[in-house]
């Protein structure tokens, strides 16, 4: 679907725009600027989760994975992952 693909891209190239400003692709499941980009990068972990399951109906293709590999995209989020984002202003704070 043209769509589909064209939604993609679009969400794709707002990823994109967050990896410039932060310097890394943890975008957060709730990101109040944009918070369809939160929800994206969310449908995207779990899209792929049911493609290495079998599920032929997922949309997620090798293409887009290395598309999302390609800028640094974390397929699973850990606490670690969580506070690597967080240790700089945590440390701003505490000095």
């Amino acid at each position: 679907n043209c769509t589909s693909e064209n939604q993609w891209n679009q969400q794709y190239d707002e990823l994109l725009n967050y990896v410039q400003e932060f310097g890394h692709a943890r975008v957060p499941k709730i990101f109040p600027r944009n918070p369809s980009l939160g929800k994206w990068v969310t449908f995207q972990r779990k899209k792929k989760a049911k493609l290495q399951n079998g599920d032929v109906l997922s949309s997620m293709t090798k293409k887009r994975i290395k598309r999302l590999n390609k800028v640094g995209f974390e397929w699973k989020i850990n606490k670690q992952s969580v506070s690597k984002r967080r240790s700089p202003r945590l440390s701003v704070i505490t000095d």
